[in-house]
């Protein structure tokens, strides 16, 4: 876990997106998926018992949660093999454990990656959706609403990050400019109301998400 780092981390969400750690999914083809954390743009990957650590508290899945596949520790990566080449996503509530800022507030990350932009439906709680199959335009969207004038984040196949915002519409549109793996992140932080996070009562609730894709 990164507890000593998620305060710093995840304020630079807000502040300075291209300095967050992001949880985010690749696949070539039909090859196996790809769960990956680290700073893309800064070409920083974890390894190692962090990876491993993330296992137990990750769901994968294709269509539901109840269908998770099963992951394959790698050195900076878990692994899945799945059918299909259908949009994946996965979940993660523990990559940090929850912080207390300087307010005695304590806050929990919930995190979410997709790969694929197939599917014009969210399937998790906080998620970037394509308006159509392919596009280049997406809706942020946050328990099934658009979420209008909210930072995003693009990091570019030559790893290059980029600071964008949703529009009144809550959308966004992502300049692809090349082949290759782009990723789009996003951050949106509400009170947790009387929620628990891994049994655990906190007071916020930091939700992260990221779509991949793969441009032709």
């Amino acid at each position: 876990m990164l507890k000593p780092f998620a305060y710093a981390l995840l304020l630079g969400t807000f502040a300075l997106p291209a300095t967050a750690h992001e949880l985010w999914l690749e696949r070539d083809g039909t090859g196996p998926v790809k769960l990956y954390l680290g700073e893309p743009d800064q070409g920083v990957l974890e390894r190692g018992e962090t990876i491993a650590a993330l296992a137990p508290t990750t769901t994968l899945f294709v269509a539901t949660p109840a269908d998770a596949a099963t992951l394959t520790v790698k050195d900076d990566h878990l692994e899945a093999s799945v059918e299909g080449t259908g949009d994946v996503r996965a979940t993660n509530d523990q990559v940090w454990k929850p912080w207390e800022n300087d307010q005695g507030e304590v806050t929990a990350a919930l995190m979410h990656a997709r790969y694929g932009r197939t599917e014009t439906k969210p399937g998790m709680d906080f998620e970037l959706v394509p308006v159509e199959a392919g596009a280049d335009r997406f809706t942020l969207m946050f328990k099934g609403e658009p979420l209008a004038e909210n930072d995003v984040m693009l990091i570019t196949p030559d790893n290059k990050a980029k600071e964008l915002k949703t529009d009144a519409s809550g959308q966004v549109t992502v300049p692809v400019e090349g082949a290759g793996r782009y990723i789009v992140a996003s951050g949106h932080e509400v009170p947790a109301n009387g929620q628990k996070v891994a049994g655990q009562a906190v007071d916020k609730l930091y939700y992260g998400t990221t779509t991949s894709f793969i441009a032709e």
